[in-house]
């Protein structure tokens, strides 16, 4: 079977397979021998190192139900060398996770998948009771829920923030839904912590001690870190970068006194760290359990997690690059096909911190990535070359050919960033009547004051969110004093108006986006 015809064939296997059947099910071609003794993996890794200048990354290749490579560049802030037990943040990979903490429970009879979130969860509502009435428990890790993509992020970034996981469910009923449940796909985040809620009530423990519990400790992740735990004690831990002026510069996105971590609304979205050994032991779980693993995790689990619910577009680039037929999102895991291979992944995001899992179960091989950079194109490109290697390797192409062509793309497709240089501080007088305290219901308070001469605005339950007022082609706007998306203010002309916000640059990080934001004046500085 050719690769175009086994693909096709795969797809629409996999096109009944919507709620209804299970991916590794579905007919795939024969699996080519292991020839990693013949591949060059420290070549490819140096060549995405040198090209994206990357300061740290880790990289780890199963092929066959063996490790095959573990490679590690860079260097700590100590000056030690990053290696294959330095915990990275590992970000939306940890969803997978969180989905088998689920999983572990409902296998113990503690939770059902298809139970009403509100039976573990009284207080929980959607902003249509309809919906918050039949949503279940596996709908909230399935990103099918209606609202926009990454709606209510600013609950969970940047940290350290004031809001808890009680803030995010009771939330929710106030961000209004964008298209009709269960029809379409949006990825979010702030469903994945009522997920480790709902976890934290059915397994009567928090979320990290369920994460330590039923994860960490029966798999043998002895590195991995959640919840309360010091950096300095536990050691080896990479810090994420970013670029500035040329050079890459840390990123302390932890932002606390000493070391100790504790932690976080976001953990069941995104706060697992991990190395790549425990990462490798995570996934060889996955593609070639032991007897053992299959009685900590049944079969029937397993193809639960495993399904697809929601289809997810394919784009143009996947079919160019892998003859992609399909994609969806499964509990946890993304499900497609390259050159007619099953393929399950997912990515992580972080600033600073970016990751990749990649599996092949027909093959009992894949792909772990760690990299304490904030280099999307870098994990791409490498993702590609490592993806082409296992399922068609007379195609595969350099990370050269790759890395050019994204930059063309990038070149391409980027929208024209509005210039900022001539923004100029917003007048206080000019502001009259704007000035003062204003609420949204689900992110709280902002206050936007004069202080030493200048207009300032700060969130009450997000510190980090401080920035100075500016005027900008008769506009007002907010340059933040950190990191994030500078926005818009575009405030009502009517009596008893609202405040909304906006993206000044449509590209930057989508969590970094205030579309669902309406605030409300209550009151006057003081």
């Amino acid at each position: 079977m050719n690769r175009i015809a086994a693909s096709t064939a795969l797809a629409i296997a996999m096109a009944f397979c919507l709620g209804g059947c299970t991916a590794p099910e579905a007919p795939v071609p024969q699996a080519r021998a292991s020839t990693s003794e013949h591949f060059d993996y420290d070549k490819v890794v140096d060549a995405v190192v040198d090209r994206y200048d990357l300061p740290g990354i880790a990289v780890g290749v199963i092929d066959h139900g063996k490790v095959v490579y573990k490679g590690t560049r860079g260097k700590l802030k100590s000056g030690q060398p990053i290696n294959a037990d330095t915990l990275f943040k590992i970000a939306s990979n940890t969803k997978a996770m969180t989905v088998t903490v689920l999983a572990r429970l409902a296998q113990q009879g503690k939770l059902k998948w298809d139970e009403p979130v509100t039976t573990y969860l009284p207080d929980f509502a959607m902003h249509d009771p309809w919906v918050t009435e039949h949503m279940r428990v596996g709908d909230l890790v399935a990103h099918h829920s209606g609202m926009r993509q990454y709606a209510g992020d600013l609950m969970l970034w940047p940290t350290p923030n004031k809001f808890t996981p009680a803030d995010v469910i009771r939330g929710l009923r106030y961000i209004k839904p964008t298209y009709t449940y269960s029809s379409g796909y949006s990825y979010d985040n702030v469903l994945f912590v009522v997920a480790g809620q709902v976890a934290a009530k059915a397994g009567g423990a928090s979320y990290a001690e369920l994460m330590r519990r039923e994860i960490f400790q029966p798999l043998g992740m002895t590195r991995c870190r959640i919840g309360t735990w010091n950096r300095e004690k536990v050691g080896n831990v990479a810090l994420p970068h970013t670029r500035r002026d040329g050079k890459n510069v840390i990123i302390d996105g932890d932002n606390i006194p000493g070391d100790v971590i504790h932690p976080l609304t976001m953990d069941a979205a995104g706060g697992v760290r991990c190395s790549l050994n425990d990462m490798l032991t995570w996934s060889m779980n996955w593609v070639a359990p032991t007897a053992k693993q299959l009685q900590w995790l049944s079969p029937e689990q397993r193809r639960k997690e495993w399904q697809i619910y929601t289809p997810v577009h394919v784009s143009e680039r996947q079919v160019r690059w892998n003859n992609r037929r399909f994609y969806g999102n499964a509990h946890g895991w993304f499900m497609g096909d390259a050159d007619g291979h099953l393929v399950v992944e997912h990515t992580g995001v972080l600033s600073g911190m970016y990751s990749a899992v990649t599996l092949l179960p027909d093959m009992q091989s894949g792909f772990v990535i760690l990299i304490n950079a904030s280099a999307g194109k870098a994990r791409t490109v490498l993702k590609e070359v490592l993806l082409k290697h296992f399922t068609a390797p007379g195609e595969g192409r350099t990370v050269a050919s790759y890395a050019d062509e994204l930059a063309q793309e990038e070149k391409a497709e980027k929208s024209a960033a509005t210039d900022t240089s001539a923004a100029t501080p917003a007048a206080a007088q000019a502001l009259d009547g704007k000035l003062g305290v204003w609420r949204d219901p689900w992110f709280g308070k902002v206050r936007i004051c004069p202080k030493d001469g200048v207009v300032r605005i700060a969130s009450l339950k997000s510190p980090t969110m401080t920035g100075q007022v500016m005027r900008l082609d008769g506009r007002y706007m907010v340059k933040w004093d950190h990191s994030g998306a500078d926005a818009w203010l575009e405030f009502s002309s009517a009596s008893g108006g609202k405040l909304h916000m906006a993206r000044v640059d449509p590209d930057s990080w989508g969590s970094h986006d205030f579309k669902d934001l309406a605030f409300t004046r209550v009151h006057a500085c003081k």
